[in-house]
């Protein structure tokens, strides 16, 4: 059975070639929809073989749908542009493509990779994602960011590896910061969630406190520190953007723009 790897990007050259490499060896077609990337994602796609399409953003999940539709196989898998398969993940999804398999849906098993260096504390580890389904059995939500995969299949688990380059760098964590604050708000203000004072204080603070001692993320070392710092104030930011858009009617980069 023919199998499509499907891709959304966006400046995502630094990790692609990696992504695509290890897709390559699953894909009987790799197709990638594009969000007018500037940094040679585009051409990199291309020369690996991709098919790629360009479309103006619309979200995290009209985009991956658009991807969706665009995937002949009978298998589709959709990955993260920065997201690489594992050796051991390769020949397991060969072999459900190959007629091996007992579900039409399947969660893949993330290793999330920051800084360079593994998380195994702090809920970064074991993080069963809907990656892997037959053609038609999952609906992914129109979510701008944060989406839901939608089924009425059981859902099989494949424990191996995907392995998640999260972040590289802090230069990379805070390049995607600003954006992803301001898509969760804009998702948070659709669905009628609130902001306040005490949520901009308070939830950083908890997540902070969840992350690094009730999940033991202090057994990651520095980057488990950081990346709970990092997460927390992730939070904060992204309710006190969805203050903004509530006194405003939108959130605004620059309002002399």
């Amino acid at each position: 059975m023919k199998l499509s790897v499907g891709i959304i990007t966006f400046n995502e050259a630094k990790i692609l070639p990696l992504t695509l490499k290890a897709a390559s060896k699953v894909a009987d077609e790799i197709v990638i929809v594009d969000s007018n990337s500037s940094d040679g994602t585009v051409e990199i796609a291309r020369n690996l073989g991709a098919k790629v399409y360009d479309e103006e953003w619309k979200g995290f999940g009209p985009q991956k749908n658009s991807v969706i539709e665009k995937c002949n196989g009978e298998w589709i898998l959709l990955i993260d542009a920065d997201e690489e398969l594992s050796e051991d993940l390769i020949k397991k999804i060969n072999k459900i493509k190959n007629g091996i398999y007992d579900y039409q849906v399947y969660q893949i098993n993330r290793c999330s990779i920051c800084f360079g260096k593994e998380l195994k504390y702090g809920g970064w580890s074991n993080q069963y994602a809907t990656r892997l389904w037959k053609k038609g059995s999952v609906k992914v939500s129109d979510n701008l960011v944060h989406e839901d995969y939608i089924t009425d299949c059981e859902i099989g688990k494949i424990k191996e590896k995907i392995n998640h380059y999260s972040y590289i760098t802090m230069k990379d964590y805070f390049d995607r910061f600003n954006r992803y604050t301001t898509l969760g708000a804009e998702e948070y203000y659709k669905r009628g969630k609130k902001s306040g004072i005490l949520k901009i204080i308070l939830n950083p603070m908890y997540k902070f406190f969840r992350m690094y001692f009730l999940r033991l993320g202090f057994l990651d070392g520095i980057e488990g520190f950081v990346i709970a710092c990092t997460s927390s104030m992730y939070s904060m930011v992204k309710y006190f953007k969805l203050r903004e858009i509530y006194r405003n009617g939108a959130y605004v980069e620059n309002k002399n723009s």
